[in-house]
């Protein structure tokens, strides 16, 4: 392993960030469900913080891939968002957020809903910079 992949590896594990909510009205829509927008934004705040995590530079979300909403969050729920740096490139990087969803009552969870987050690293002038430099 090429000591490039040997720090990738390292950053990884490193930046691994989970997050817990409780889901409240507040958050909820006209189902009584976690509203998709506010996961899609609690989703982009744990991959920001595992990319920056990874790099400690500063960054700009540049797309989100194809997020996946499998299962309904209702309210009263507990979620737990965990971001992994899953691709790194020159100046960008991909991080998977996963959503996990479980009662109040149970510690039963199913993951509910998975997406793809990819960032690019920035200077001053907002130009794209190495995410890595050994």
């Amino acid at each position: 392993m090429s000591p490039r992949e040997q720090e990738i590896q390292r950053r990884t594990v490193l930046s691994e960030t989970r997050v817990t909510k409780a889901v409240f009205p507040p958050t909820t829509n006209h189902h009584n469900t976690l509203f998709g927008g506010t996961a899609l934004a609690w989703m982009d705040e744990v991959s920001f913080i595992a990319a920056t995590r990874f790099c400690r530079l500063p960054l700009v979300t540049v797309s989100s891939d194809r997020i996946d909403f499998k299962h309904a969050i209702p309210a009263g729920s507990i979620v737990e968002l965990i971001g992994r740096v899953i691709a790194v490139g020159n100046t960008s990087l991909k991080v998977e957020v996963e959503v996990f969803v479980e009662s109040m009552s149970s510690d039963a969870r199913e993951r509910a809903i998975t997406g793809v987050f990819s960032f690019v690293a920035i200077d001053e002038q907002k130009k794209p910079v190495p995410v890595l430099v050994l």
